[in-house]
């Protein structure tokens, strides 16, 4: 019997408009808590600032981190392909270490193993909670980098090493003029997904006392104490993370497709 191949587009819609459904979620949740006029809906757009602050607390953490772990990552990424095993064995432990440790255990791991204090001659200077959730950040990012590194390198065609050696190039001058410039498209589109997940991973900042947006809305939840207001300000957590990482996914999903390589 033939399947009409029409039945499978309403269960394929949600995948290709997720942007639209997110929207159809938002006007539900409008209609069902936050009326015209409602006490709800008053609060929210009151608390929104603060929520946009919060946020921006988010972001700075995840672009320091992100920063911090691509300027480690490459470092440990070049010590991983050394043809010394002196240099690739602690660059291969490092990788397996923050790869495969959980995030939230790394954040309390920074928070408390760093002083709240720096003391510098006769200063003190602040160690804020939210730096030492950046280095926590920083670690798994500087793993997956070295690592996102190491596989783009192992994606050059073996014959363009043997061309270049054929031609008197040093390895040093593979890596700068032939092997790296292709490595940083290839690299492009997996690093950009990686920094979305350190976005979201900042969500986790707020239980180490970081006054973040998830922070922000626990303090809203229970200022207004409207089961409603609980409601919408979550959804608008999920909103605003969602509205920050989705055009980093549609641009990741654009640049996979332009540097294809068969």
């Amino acid at each position: 019997m033939a399947i009409d191949s029409s039945v499978n587009l309403p269960l394929s819609w949600p995948r290709r408009h997720p942007g639209k459904l997110l929207l159809a979620a938002v006007f539900a949740v409008l209609v069902i808590y936050a009326a015209p006029g409602s006490p709800v809906l008053a609060a929210l757009w009151e608390w929104s600032p603060a929520l946009v602050t919060g946020f921006g607390q988010n972001i700075l953490i995840s672009l320091l981190a992100i920063a911090i772990g691509s300027l480690l990552g490459l470092l440990i990424g070049a010590l991983g392909v050394s043809p010394l095993w002196i240099t690739r064995l602690p660059a291969r432990i490092w990788v397996q270490v923050f790869r495969n440790a959980p995030w939230l255990v790394l954040i309390y791991f920074t928070t408390y193993v760093f002083p709240f204090e720096l003391h510098i001659g006769s200063a003190w200077i602040a160690f804020p909670d939210w730096v030492k959730v950046t280095l926590g950040l920083a670690l798994p990012a500087s793993a997956n980098v070295a690592e996102i590194f190491r596989g783009a390198i192992g994606s050059i065609p073996s014959t363009q090493w043997e061309a270049s050696r054929s031609l008197a190039f040093t390895r040093g001058q593979i890596f700068r003029s032939i092997i790296l410039p292709q490595c940083f498209k290839r690299m492009l589109p997996p690093w950009m997904n990686l920094y979305a997940v350190i976005t979201m991973g900042t969500a986790l900042a707020s239980l180490v006392g970081v006054h973040d947006l998830i922070d922000t809305a626990q303090i809203a939840s229970n200022t207004v104490n409207r089961t409603g207001f609980t409601v919408l300000i979550y959804f608008s957590v999920l909103a605003l993370f969602f509205a920050y990482c989705y055009p980093i996914s549609r641009l990741t999903q654009y640049l996979e497709r332009r540097y294809a390589f068969s």
